[in-house]
């Protein structure tokens, strides 16, 4: 024999039952917290931050390794009287503006459109929660 609760409370002072719990809807696509986008945004950041590093610094260790380790090649001269290591001290400006042009190249071609579709998408999903909670 089986006892059932009666369906009205038999105590003043008895909780009322716990409601039934909203069945939702699951979502769609995972939180933006837990995208995978930004893992690639991430990496296209650091991809384009080393890209236009290594140019930069590259080019500059170079001339400092040539400088210290090879002084009669730097000593030698180019055309027109012109010594190499001056020379090479002036091709450092052009592969600066050079690594500026890289990073902002790969800024509009790798690391803007995955940041513009992140936020297109997190306004997106922020409109929906908005209007699930009305």
């Amino acid at each position: 024999m089986s006892y059932d609760p009666p369906p009205y409370a038999t105590y003043p002072w008895q909780p009322p039952a716990p409601p039934e719990p909203v069945e939702r809807r699951p979502r769609h696509r995972t939180a933006l917290g837990h995208h995978s986008d930004l893992r690639l945004l991430r990496s296209a950041y650091r991809w384009q931050r080393r890209t236009a590093t290594l140019t930069a610094l590259g080019y500059f260790t170079l001339f400092l390794i040539l400088s210290a380790f090879a002084p009669s090649f730097m000593a030698g001269t180019v055309a027109g009287g012109l010594p190499t290591g001056v020379l090479l001290a002036l091709i450092q400006v052009p592969v600066t503006w050079l690594a500026v042009g890289l990073y902002e190249h790969t800024a509009r071609r790798h690391v803007d459109p995955l940041a513009d579709r992140i936020r297109k998408e997190s306004a997106l999903n922020a409109k929906r929660e908005e209007a699930a909670r009305r």
